[in-house]
């Protein structure tokens, strides 16, 4: 249980770092893109504009923390219960809020501060409640479905998000976290990985699942992170990246909580993944804090 925490915690530690960073190569991106028209007609960011940002250096050093951070709560995901894994990870909000008050000078309110605190305390109820994690041992035609149910939501996740253009930042990012969460569900069922059969491996749908749930997920929140609230797009995640996954590993994958704290374990969830709402829906505009202006010189 320790170990699976603290590689959740490191998990969660470079996908926040990872977000702020490729938030501030987005933006920077979409600017120069705006300033020569490079939108699509219903006013959201470009493929062009989408690439653009991801050749920064900061979006480049955001990303490879994606991926390290991805192993790690790929780890996490077969230590943990999802209902504890994903909500842990997820908690990446508190250190995407923190630094994008450093990095994009963002100024948080005090509504927006207190739901962090409400995160934060649901994940150490989580963490008192979390009993064993499932086996994970499914049917083959589950897999199928996860793989059919990935294609759905990113691809028409991709096309719907493209016709709300400026409007989608909010969507972009849910879409984005249900992709995560798909992920972490196929990590966790995903055939071959223990012991190690590459043949099993390489056959089982539910690894072009996580292939296809992962590279959706990262492309919708790189839109949301160029037409949104840094913020508000990462709340939404949370909640599509926490809930779902949890479900499922409770009701299909065995997933427990400590005999006799089961209600610490929902209201934890609850709190959680209301705190990442809050966030969202408190969430200002991310302009950057004023300048004080400078006094004249004196004269004499």
């Amino acid at each position: 249980m320790l170990l699976g925490l603290l590689t959740a915690i490191a998990a969660s530690v470079c996908y926040g770092t990872g977000s702020v960073l490729q938030a501030v190569g987005s933006r920077k991106s979409a600017r120069r893109d705006a300033a020569a028209g490079d939108r699509t007609q219903h006013g959201g960011p470009s493929l062009s504009s989408t690439a653009k940002a991801a050749m920064t250096w900061e979006f480049i050093v955001g990303t490879v923390l994606d991926f390290v951070g991805f192993a790690l709560g790929a780890l996490a995901a077969r230590l943990l219960p999802l209902f504890l894994s994903q909500t842990v990870i997820s908690a990446n909000l508190v250190i995407t809020a923190v630094l994008s008050v450093k990095l994009l000078g963002i100024r948080l309110s005090r509504a927006e501060w207190t739901s962090i605190g409400v995160v934060c305390s649901a994940l150490v109820l989580l963490a008192s409640a979390a009993g064993h994690e499932g086996s994970g041992h499914t049917e083959l035609s589950t897999h199928w479905w996860l793989l059919a149910i990935a294609l759905l939501l990113m691809a028409g996740g991709t096309v719907v998000v493209r016709l709300l253009g400026s409007r989608a930042a909010i969507l972009a990012g849910l879409l984005s976290g249900l992709g995560f969460g798909a992920l972490g569900v196929g990590v966790r069922v995903l055939n071959g990985v223990d012991p190690f059969d590459a043949g099993a491996l390489l056959t089982d749908p539910a690894l072009y699942a996580i292939l296809v749930a992962g590279i959706g997920g990262m492309y919708l929140h790189t839109v949301a992170l160029q037409i949104g609230s840094v913020n508000g797009a990462t709340a939404a995640l949370v909640v599509g990246e926490t809930v779902l996954p949890g479900a499922i590993g409770v009701l299909w994958l065995g997933d427990a909580s400590r005999a006799g704290l089961a209600w610490m374990a929902v209201l934890g969830f609850v709190l959680a993944v209301g705190g990442a709402v809050a966030v969202a829906w408190f969430g200002t505009p991310d302009t950057p804090a004023p300048v004080p202006a400078k006094e004249p010189a004196r004269v004499g």
